[in-house]
This record gives structure tokens, C-alpha cells and sequence, in this order.
């Protein structure tokens, strides 16, 4: 928290009111102001948390609520950071090549505004830029990095926050970071020399604005169209086959991605794909869903009630910038049952590596995220493959060198690291579509799929605990208490370890973060969240299954065992 006195506040608020080269958000900060002269309740608190320091440029870019203040997102926020991110590509090329940036958007409030701006302000620095032709999903803007060799990509996006958020992300690439990082979201240093060039106080009038020169990447349907050249690299992935009856539930949740995955999956030869009507077209108003975000509970009801009147195989829902996806599977009581991230994460990664040694690929890596399940490394440990664990975040596992697979719990998979350095919902869907078309020509439900394997790895059972706190500070007061005084048993299992993550562990880069490992395999990762004041705790059982007639005694042991660690830990962090 920045503590300013409130005339403090009220001058710079003046000065970023005359200076706003928006007058909608000038209009609405001198509101702001009047009802702070007026003495109304809760102004000066409302004042305050848009003037709470600059909006901290991580390494996932920008996201915050769209509104007047430097701590909020608005056309000068964009402005600054655009012009931040344009100095320090153009001193990376240093004269020596015109550099070339591509500018998405998804269809939130603003969100084309913020990427014209972006364009104009690019434009005007130099650089050769490319607009997207319209609202689409963060993965094509990915593919579009690679595809048109970019130096710096910009996606206007708040992924999955609330209607009320936007924000930006942030690629490097082309001759800016050649090799394995060329197209994937920013790591440090570049972070922070991006950070380090942006400039909060720089006077606005003062930064170049073009008024025409970036180019429109050609729409739907035209030559060089990029939707379709992103599309047909897509579908590369399984060409279209005869016989493919897959009855499919998908959902847009009101974001980007329903044309897009209408277009890959029809590529493919799915026929019998049934999209959820309401959630379909891009609102961002997002009127179905409490959170337009398929980890929260209920946003998936639409799409399973579809799914449940249809007999569908398979629901599978994208997030509005359709980076992500989760999956739902009947189960054999007649209901729906939504698949966790690691459950996915393991069937995907499975099946990668059988394609990939099927396509004679002798070196297959595959990797996922600390937080995540070790599912997937047991399982390529008996087989004699590569796996890497990284920390969270697609920037990392996107960097992995000889990349087949990568994904993170948080609904993120990346099963063509060639197309995208990043996390894609559709790929995903299209692949998780092949394997479930495939069970279903075998007579094999996913769940028994998800049982064979249990059976064969043991039961790894896996649970993201929140904690929300009122001020970020709050974090970290939890995370010290934690540290300074972790405790000895969880769950009736001795802790045989505490690593403090900002060490370094594991040869990873040191970050924010506590692993707590148990004499029974339980492993208990506490971090803050990378984007919401919220402490996250990441717990995982494992529970040997003696043969298949013992799974469900094994699922339930591991169930119990894990509420004992929660009960324990919530206890621990004093919640």
C-alpha cells in the first residue's frame, strides 16, 4: 500500500485528470474527486486504491479494473505501457532492423480501444505493426508470433476475471529472444527491463501517436486470413478421419473462442458438435456465469444441462480467451462429473507420448508445473522419458527444449508446443476429442481410462485450497507465519521437509513459495497467487491401489487423508 496524504492524492488525481487523453476516464476521476471535496462516504478510500502505486507490470502484463487512476486500466496505462514496451524492443534492435509487433484483443469493454491505441503508439515508434482483424482467442494471437515472426506480441486480455477487469499480456520473439523462449510470454530479465522501460511519470503528450500506417491482418475468409492459417495448423494436428461420431458439448463462456473451435473441430470431421447457444457469441457483459471462469463453481451448469438432454460423450468449455479449457465426463450414476486439471493433464500427456512414439519421435519431453500433479512424471519415469517440472506458469514450461506436452492444474495444456509457446483451449479440445472418439470405438468410457490408470500409478489425488485476504501484505504475513513456524505433522504424517522455494529448489529458479514434503508422499506447496490476493495451497496424497478390485477403497483412503492435511494445514495458517 502507498500511503499518501489526501491532498497528496487529490493533487496527482487533478493532474492525471488534465493530463488523460481519455475523456470519459478524465470525467470519472473528477466525479471521483468532487464526491472526495463533498465529504461522501468512502470516496477518499475509493480515490486512494486508484492512485495505489503505478498497476505492477508482472510477468503475466497487466490486469486490473477498467477505470480512471494509474492503478487501473485505461488508455494512459496502455499508452505508458506500450511506449515502455516499444523503447525496449527498439533498443534491443538498435537500429539495426525494423522491428514487427502483433496487437490482439479479446471482446471485453475496451479491449479493441486499447489495442488501436497499442497499434498507434507502435506505429508512431517505428515499428512494422500488425492488428488482429477482430476479437480473438489469445492462442491464435501465439500461433501469429511465430507464424508472422514477431519481435513483440500484445494480447488484450483478462482472461477469465471478472467482466469488469481487462488487461495485457505480453510475448517476446522473433530476434528479441531467438530459440526455444521465440513466441512465449515473458520471463525474467526481460520482465523486468520491459518494467524498467516503461515510464509512470512520462508526460503523455509527449509520447508519438500515428493516426493510420499499421497494417489489419486479413478477416475470415480472405487471402492470408490468419484465423484460418491458425485454424489449419490446428487441425493439422488430426486431420479429419471417417467415422468420427463424437457427440460434443462445447462453451464459449461468452468469450473469443466459439467461432475458432467451431472451425477446428468441423475441420476434423466432428459433425455431431453441439456449442452451448447462450454462452456461444462474445458478450462482455458475460450474463450466464457469476465468473466467466470454468474452475468456478456453477459456470459450467449451461453446458452440462445441454450435455445430460443430449446423451453427449463428452463437454468440453473454453475460457473467454479460450487459453484454457476444462472437460466433463458422464458418470455410470447418470450425471456429470467435471475432470480436474491433473486429471486431464495426466490423460492428455498419455496420450501425447503414445502419439509421439506412434510418429517414431525417439527424445519425447514432456513437463508440467511444481503445483501440479507428479502423476505425470511417475508415469514417464517407468516408461524411460524425459520430464522436466517447472515452476508455474506457461512462460516456463513453454521454454522446455524438445517439447511435446506441457501443462498446469489451472486448466492449461499446451499439446503442440511447434503452433504455440503458450497454453491452448483448443488444441486441448481437439486432441482430448481424438482420445475420447478413440475410447469410444474401443467400447472405453474416460473414466475407465482414468481407472487403469489410478490402478496402474496408484490413486494421485490432488486440491487447490484458497485463502483470500483483504490486502496483498496479508499474503505474506500467512506465508512468514507458516515459515517461521511449519509444522511437524499433517494429517497424522510426519513433515520430513520444508523448503523454502525462494531458495531455489530443485535446481528451479527461486520464487515466491513453501513446500512442505510428508514422511507418507504427501507433498503441501503454499504460494501466493501470481495475479489475486489470494494464498494458494496446492496438496496432493498418493495412495497405492493393490490391484483393480482395490480402487475405490484406495480412493477413499486418499479422500480422507487429504481432508485430515487440509484440516491440519488451514489449522497451521491459523484460518
Amino acid at each position: 500500500m502507498h500511503h499518501h496524504s489526501i491532498e497528496e492524492l487529490i493533487a496527482r488525481a487533478t493532474d492525471w485528470a488534465a493530463a488523460d487523453p481519455d475523456p470519459a476516464t478524465a470525467a470519472e476521476l473528477r466525479e471521483v474527486l468532487a464526491a472526495v471535496q463533498r465529504g461522501e462516504a468512502g470516496a477518499a478510500e475509493d480515490l486512494a486504491s486508484r492512485f495505489n502505486g503505478p498497476l505492477e507490470f508482472g510477468t503475466a502484463g497487466l490486469r486490473a479494473a477498467i477505470a480512471a487512476g494509474e492503478s487501473r486500466m485505461n488508455i494512459a496505462v496502455v499508452r505508458r505501457t506500450a511506449a515502455g514496451l516499444a523503447r525496449f524492443v527498439s533498443g534491443r534492435a538498435a537500429g539495426e532492423w525494423t522491428p514487427r509487433v502483433v496487437i490482439g484483443h479479446d471482446a471485453r469493454y475496451r479491449s479493441h480501444d486499447f489495442a488501436v491505441d497499442s497499434a498507434r503508439v507502435f506505429q508512431a515508434a517505428g515499428f512494422e505493426t500488425l492488428l488482429m482483424p477482430t476479437a480473438l482467442p489469445t492462442p491464435v494471437l501465439s500461433w501469429a508470433m511465430r507464424a508472422l515472426d514477431a519481435d513483440a506480441g500484445v494480447m488484450v486480455t483478462a482472461s477469465h476475471n471478472p467482466k469488469e477487469d481487462n488487461g495485457y499480456k505480453v510475448y517476446v520473439g522473433g530476434r528479441i529472444e531467438p530459440g526455444a523462449g521465440r513466441g512465449a510470454q515473458i520471463v525474467p530479465p526481460v520482465d523486468t527491463e520491459i518494467s524498467e522501460a516503461i515510464r509512470w511519470d512520462e508526460d503523455l503528450s509527449q509520447i508519438p501517436l500515428a493516426d493510420s500506417g499499421w497494417s489489419v491482418l486479413p478477416a475470415w475468409g480472405t487471402e492470408g486470413d490468419v484465423e484460418r492459417g491458425y485454424v489449419d495448423a490446428v487441425v493439422g494436428l488430426s486431420p479429419a478421419q471417417p467415422g468420427r461420431d463424437l457427440r460434443l458439448v462445447t462453451t464459449a463462456m461468452h468469450g473469443v473462442g466459439g467461432h475458432t473451435l467451431a472451425a477446428v473441430l468441423a475441420g476434423a470431421g466432428y459433425t455431431d458438435v453441439h456449442a452451448v447457444p447462450e454462452q456461444e457469441q462474445p458478450d462482455p457483459d458475460f450474463p450466464t456465469v457469476a465468473f466467466p471462469n470454468p474452475e468456478e463453481k456453477g459456470a459450467m451448469d449451461l453446458s452440462l444441462a445441454l450435455a445430460q438432454s443430449i446423451s453427449a460423450d463428452l463437454v468440453v468449455a473454453n475460457d473467454p480467451d479460450a487459453d484454457r479449457c476444462s472437460a466433463a465426463i458422464p458418470t455410470p450414476e447418470g450425471g456429470w462429473r467435471q475432470l480436474s486439471g491433473d486429471e486431464v493433464g495426466v490423460l492428455l500427456g498419455e496420450y501425447m507420448l503414445d502419439r509421439a512414439v506412434a510418429a517414431g519421435n525417439p527424445a519425447p519431453v514432456l513437463a508440467n508445473s511444481i503445483v501440479s500433479s507428479r502423476q505425470l512424471s511417475a508415469l514417464c519415469a517407468a516408461r524411460g522419458v524425459e520430464h522436466h517440472q517447472t515452476l508455474t506458469g506457461f512462460k516456463w514450461i513453454a521454454r522446455i527444449p524438445g517439447l511435446i506436452f506441457g501443462y498446469e492444474e489451472a486448466l492449461g495444456y499446451d499439446v503442440a508446443p511447434e503452433l504455440t509457446k503458450d497454453k491452448d483451449g483448443i488444441s486441448a479440445t481437439l486432441l482430448l476429442a481424438e482420445l475420447a472418439q478413440l475410447l469410444k470405438q474401443r467400447g472405453v468410457s474416460i473414466q475407465a481410462a482414468l481407472d487403469a490408470a489410478a490402478v496402474r500409478d496408484g490413486v494421485y489425488l490432488t486440491r487447490q485450497v484458497s485463502i483470500r485476504v483483504q490486502e496483498l501484505s496479508e499474503r505474506d504475513v500467512l506465508l512468514g507465519r507458516l515459515k517461521s513456524t511449519a509444522p511437524t505433522v499433517l494429517g497424522g504424517s510426519a513433515v520430513v521437509s520444508v523448503d523454502d522455494m525462494n531458495d531455489g529448489i530443485d535446481g528451479l529458479p527461486p520464487t515466491e513459495g513453501l513446500r512442505l514434503m510428508l514422511a507418507d508422499n504427501t507433498r503441501v506447496i503454499v504460494r501466493p497467487s501470481g495475479t489475486e490476493p489470494k494464498l494458494k495451497s496446492y496438496l496432493e496424497v498418493v495412495e497405492p491401489v493393490a490391484a483393480g478390485d482395490d480402487l475405490e477403497r484406495a480412493r477413499a483412503t486418499a479422500a480422507a487423508r487429504l481432508d485430515a492435511v487440509n484440516a491440519d494445514l488451514s489449522a497451521a495458517l491459523g484460518v
